[in-house]
């Protein structure tokens, strides 16, 4: 039966799940497992600091948690160096040889930061121009072409792999297999299987949100049960809420997909 924080969950009052939970954890401060669901309602809300606080105490109190602790404990880092990119503090890892639009990628959403939408987005064009068009299939569904429909990003997908956050260009990748959410967790980082286009593999999270989600005041938001639009100029939008990938045969939520398959050679 699910308790009162779950109850306060599963109605969308964040705040409220995450008092009643507090209080339970203060009366059961052993139970392993409201541990292990503070940790990840304080990740919803954005607060890293206080989640890796928890994985500390978990990774003390039950050994049955290290392997969690452990894969969790890097994708939160990798959150702090993720909001310094969409800061404009630093570049994010590249996966592969550096692309010829990349550094245009960069400097458009450098412009964003400052406000100038419109010179970004005349940027962010010559990116679509430059970088290929990989075609493929969503779920069996065939495309020719496919991007995050944050215009931001486009043709790279965020993703956090070997405990590293990087941005990836689609064409790097061959499949990518993705759980199907189960945990609170995975409305942050979503688990996938990544097989790289020169036949390589590895485990990975894909950000299950756009950035700055977990700051919104609107819980739907932070849940990811939907995602809003900002248009920061004309065909130029920033996504808020859960992440969408885009393709010519329509818009696809990423909590909905469970593999996708591209259409890239071995190298």
């Amino acid at each position: 039966m699910p308790n009162v924080a779950e109850h306060s969950l599963l109605d969308g009052d964040l705040e409220q799940a995450l008092a009643n939970l507090q209080q339970m954890v203060r009366v059961e401060p052993a139970h392993s497992k409201l541990r292990i669901f503070l940790f990840q309602l304080l990740s919803v809300l954005g607060d890293w600091s206080r989640a890796l606080n928890q994985l500390n105490v978990l990774a003390e109190m039950d050994v049955d948690t290290l392997a969690m602790v452990q894969a969790y404990r890097e994708t939160l880092r990798c959150e702090a160096l993720r909001a310094d990119v969409f800061a404009g503090q630093r570049l994010p890892l590249l996966f592969g040889d550096p692309e010829q639009w990349s550094a245009l990628q960069f400097e458009a959403l450098r412009l964003d930061i400052q406000g100038r939408h419109a010179e970004a987005r005349a940027l962010l064009q010559q990116v679509f121009d430059l970088a290929p068009a990989t075609a493929g299939r969503i779920d069996g569904q065939p495309f020719s072409w496919i991007a995050d429909a944050d215009t931001r990003l486009g043709p790279v997908l965020e993703a956090i792999v070997k405990g590293k956050y990087y941005w990836i260009p689609f064409h790097r990748i061959s499949a990518i297999k993705i759980t199907p959410p189960a945990d609170l967790r995975d409305l942050v980082w979503l688990p996938a299987h990544f097989v790289w286009s020169n036949g390589g593999e590895s485990f990975g999270f894909i950000p299950s949100r756009y950035p700055a989600s977990e700051s919104s005041p609107d819980n739907a938001i932070r849940l990811a049960r939907k995602t809003e639009w900002t248009e920061l100029a004309e065909g130029h939008y920033r996504g808020s809420g859960q992440r969408m990938l885009t393709t010519d045969q329509g818009d696809h939520a990423l909590l909905d997909i469970r593999e996708i398959e591209l259409d890239t050679a071995q190298a």
